[in-house]
């Protein structure tokens, strides 16, 4: 058989200014199920709509020899991919469409509801499922036999067996990268250089914290938990890849998590004298110490990315982050040390903040030697803690997937306008600090890399240019360019 993977989206509204666009990364997601079928003797075709700009003609094309689809759906790429099963459906009525990922998987049964045209959900995991899904569409397996799904029948939408989650996930086979060879990944427009050729890695799944902000699966799957691919497994991938590529981006929900693996994965990268970029996208400043963040220099690590979340020290207790800020402050200042790329996020908003708490997290920011800080409204994500307390006490609708924290929502002390006009104060007070620019200046002449400096400018004309834009760029009523 041969399966269609997709991932949808629409390359018109890529946010290419920000920190990570689609373009970033790889559909890791597909790729590990293209592993999966391959490994058990499938064809398979990736189409990225946000790597290419995939034509109807193209679609019917692959559709043609094609037996099956399977689709990523995002909550932020809904409407794309309804566009595209559309599509689908119209091309080839018959051709199973099987939808899966995060939006699949926080809403479940309704995500199949909400996509008239697709026939089969699985939520979460899908290696083993797509599996017996494709056993299913040749006839060898009923669909109600199958764990972790919903799909139509007779009109009616019904489960198939409980959800299982994948214990050791060291029995995962590494994703088929090869799938997505014709793209270029590695978008980050706004302030980093990063080498290409670029691919992602996972090695965890889950989060052992508990920030009441963060979209979780664990607050709707009991069985979900924080897990581990071994240090072994995880330098397997690397060696296997090592040729190949040149950057590898770490997309864990927190890398770091487990210090005693860190130390193993980074020993033996050094001990097999790997050549490639790493960049860290989750990290959590009570993680730092300086003899791991020393290999990790030596094995190429260049990028780290933290959710800092506030210079207040009652609003991250408010959030149950669970680190204090002379921990932020040691982190950063070794990351510094480390000469380390260092990108940083604040959330502005919670609703015990007042002004003062506004303009304590801006100055706390511009305090630190951080290279890159986005700045963005608290919103109300779910599957959240803070989203499931708003719906049980009423104030936010269940159907609601993400509320802004604004006085109108009775979720905050301030109106949309402050948090907006707040958070361009915040982006403004950041990059446009004398200290900030020269040191940036200095910086880029020091790594060859003019690309925060290039962008900056394009920054700083983006304000100039069209005053009135940076509020309708944050309320997302008009894309950057």
């Amino acid at each position: 058989m041969k399966f269609l993977l997709i991932r949808p989206g629409d390359r018109e509204k890529i946010y290419r200014f920000f920190i990570c666009s689609p373009l970033s990364h790889p559909p890791l997601g597909l790729l590990y199920l293209g592993a999966a079928l391959e490994n058990n003797g499938h064809e398979v075709e990736v189409l990225d709509y946000y790597a290419e700009d995939v034509s109807r003609e193209q679609l019917e094309k692959s559709l043609k020899s094609s037996d099956a689809v399977g689709m990523m759906v995002y909550t932020n790429d809904f409407k794309p991919s309804l566009n595209i099963s559309r599509q689908i459906k119209e091309i080839d009525p018959k051709i199973p469409l099987i939808i899966g990922g995060p939006h699949c998987t926080f809403l479940q049964k309704q995500s199949l509801i909400d996509s008239p045209n697709a026939n089969i959900c699985v939520v979460g995991e899908g290696e083993e499922v797509i599996l017996d899904i494709a056993k299913n569409i040749q006839g060898k397996k009923n669909l109600s036999d199958i764990n972790g799904i919903y799909y139509r029948e007779n009109k009616l939408i019904k489960s198939g067996k409980p959800l299982k989650v994948i214990e050791n996930i060291d029995d995962i086979p590494f994703p088929a990268r090869h799938l997505v060879d014709k793209y270029e990944y590695g978008a980050f427009a706004f302030g980093y250089n990063i080498k290409k050729k670029v691919t992602s890695l996972i090695t965890s799944k889950g989060c052992p914290y508990q920030c009441r902000f963060c979209s979780r699966y664990s607050n709707l799957i009991k069985e979900w938990s924080f897990r581990k691919r071994s240090a072994e497994n995880v330098v397997n991938e690397i060696l296997e890849i090592n040729d190949k590529y040149r950057s590898i981006m770490v997309v864990d929900d927190n890398f770091l998590a487990d210090k005693k693996r860190a130390h193993k994965i980074f020993d033996m990268l050094l001990e097999a004298d790997v050549d490639i970029d790493f960049l860290i996208e989750g990290a959590r400043v009570d993680t730092a110490e300086k003899e791991l963040y020393i290999k990790m220099k030596k094995a190429g690590v260049k990028f780290i990315l933290y959710g800092l979340e506030s210079g207040n020290q009652d609003v991250l207790d408010f959030y149950n982050k669970n680190i204090n800020l002379p921990q932020i402050r040691k982190a950063i200042n070794l990351a510094r040390q480390m000469n380390f790329f260092i990108t940083a996020s604040f959330i502005i908003g919670a609703p015990i903040e007042s002004k003062k708490h506004v303009k304590n997290t801006i100055n706390f920011a511009c305090s630190l030697p951080i290279d890159l800080a986005n700045f963005a409204p608290l919103v109300y994500l779910r599957g959240s803690d803070l989203w499931t307390e708003a719906v049980e006490n009423n104030i936010i609708s269940q159907n609601e997937d993400a509320v802004l924290a604004d006085i109108s929502s009775s979720l905050g002390n301030f109106t949309k306008e402050e948090l907006i006009d707040y958070t361009i104060e915040a982006f403004n007070s950041f990059y446009f600090r004398p200290k900030y620019l020269i040191e940036q200046i200095y910086k880029a002449f020091l790594r060859r890399d003019y690309s925060l400096l290039i962008n900056g400018l394009k920054y700083f004309n983006l304000f100039n240019r069209i005053s009135d834009d940076g509020k309708k760029i944050i309320r997302g009523e008009k894309k950057i360019s």
